[in-house]
């Protein structure tokens, strides 16, 4: 694919590097295209080095080729990072006074927007309305991340990281349209992960969840527009998506009380977590070593249904009106195959939708591509293709909206 990565001239442009260097990586053939106050912070050469391409800003130079009519003529996807107050305000004008602006008029392909600014810049009504102006053209202008700006000033306003941004504009290749803003006054809970059970202070029951699917479907919610509450068990190395709030635990037990709490108020609960049915009865204080007191066998308990809890508090009214979504890790066995597990296994926990993924060696679990089935309460079933975790993501979420509606 040909891709054009825009870089506008602020402080975050160093972080364009890794993500020209991420799409190099996959095979795509990247051209450059920053402002000139963006070479103010990250040299040409390094660009061209990243890229293989020469790097310009004006129109004027290989001027037989047309490149300000040719960069965007050509491209699959133009992604702006970081994307400035100013260049968003020029871009939303139509304006075409460099090689990047020029391009983006003539770019008839999905177009990404990673704003990167102060947080008084990003709150202003002129770059609130710029962005409504963006997204009304059919861009995509990703929610930024909160954290340290420049200097020591912190909030909302931070460039999402490279990996973030790239995922995101990989969807679009995808998905070969924009991110909806669909669930713009919405409030969703995502759990995520593999809980652990501990049997001393050194080991624990567990699973081999990496999250990486329910931080996909948090990241992607509140790109379009909800307000998410991230509950996270074990998710080594899986950084906070941009624009959520993450609540870290470890055990079923707190993932249960952290989405009892959550949950109330919220508009839909998508239960992605692998919670583990059984924990220890007993937990040893100290290690267990081995030797003449090491135990025989381990006796286990069953944790509570948090799924089926949450039908069941919809039932008794203390969740009225919330869209309850469930994952299932299936295999088939001589009782059945994996559709017929998840079948009966929707009917049990009395869910809205079922999302079922058949697992095993490379399949779901700690990989960066899905697939599976979506079950619906009302008797439809959609077979997702194998693609990338913000596919299925995506896929979860297009279902989920008619429910909230």
């Amino acid at each position: 694919m040909r891709i054009v990565v825009g870089v506008g001239g602020g402080i975050a442009a160093y972080k364009a590097c890794a993500l020209v260097r991420k799409f190099t990586e996959t095979g795509h053939d990247v051209r450059v295209i920053p402002t000139e106050s963006a070479l103010q912070f990250v040299g040409r050469v390094t660009f061209e080095a990243l890229s293989g391409n020469p790097v310009h800003t004006d129109v004027f130079t290989d001027v037989p080729e047309v490149p300000h009519v040719r960069r965007g003529q050509e491209a699959d996807l133009v992604v702006i990072a970081p994307a400035t107050a100013d260049l968003m305000a020029r871009a939303a004008m139509g304006r075409a006074d460099d090689l990047l602006t020029a391009t983006l008029l003539t770019a008839r392909c999905p177009v990404v927007f990673a704003p990167a600014m102060h947080t008084e810049m990003w709150e202003h009504p002129a770059t609130v309305a710029n962005v409504r102006t963006l997204r009304a053209h059919g861009a995509t202008v990703i929610e930024p991340a909160s954290g340290r700006l420049t200097g020591a000033d912190t909030g909302a306003g931070r460039l999402p990281e490279p990996e973030e941004i790239f995922g995101l504009a990989s969807l679009l290749l995808e998905r070969a349209d924009a991110i909806p803003r669909d669930l713009e006054g919405r409030r969703l809970v995502v759990s995520a992960g593999g809980t652990r059970e501990p049997l001393d202070p050194v080991r624990f029951l567990g699973n081999r969840s990496s999250g990486k699917q329910g931080f996909a479907v948090a990241r992607l919610a509140a790109q379009r527009g909800a307000q998410v509450t991230l509950i996270a068990g074990n998710t080594v190395g899986l950084d906070a998506p941009a624009a959520v709030e993450l609540v870290h635990v470890t055990t079923a037990e707190q993932l249960g009380v952290a989405v009892d709490k959550h949950a109330v108020g919220a508009d839909a609960v998508i239960m992605a977590a692998a919670v583990a049915d059984f924990r220890p009865v007993h937990v040893a204080a100290v290690k267990i070593k081995k030797g003449a007191d090491e135990p025989q066998s381990i006796e286990l308990t069953k944790n509570r249904d948090i799924l089926a809890g949450l039908v069941q508090a919809r039932h008794d009214g203390r969740l009225p009106g919330t869209a309850i979504v469930g994952f299932a890790a299936e295999t088939g066995d001589e009782h059945g195959d994996v559709l017929t597990h998840a079948r009966a296994k929707l009917k049990r926990k009395g869910c809205d939708l079922l999302v079922v993924n058949a697992v095993g060696e490379g399949r779901a679990f700690e990989v960066d591509h899905n697939d599976g089935w979506l079950l619906g309460a009302d008797g439809t079933e959609q077979a997702l293709d194998h693609g990338s975790k913000a596919l299925l993501a995506s896929r979860v979420l297009d279902a989920l909206g008619p429910l909230l509606r």
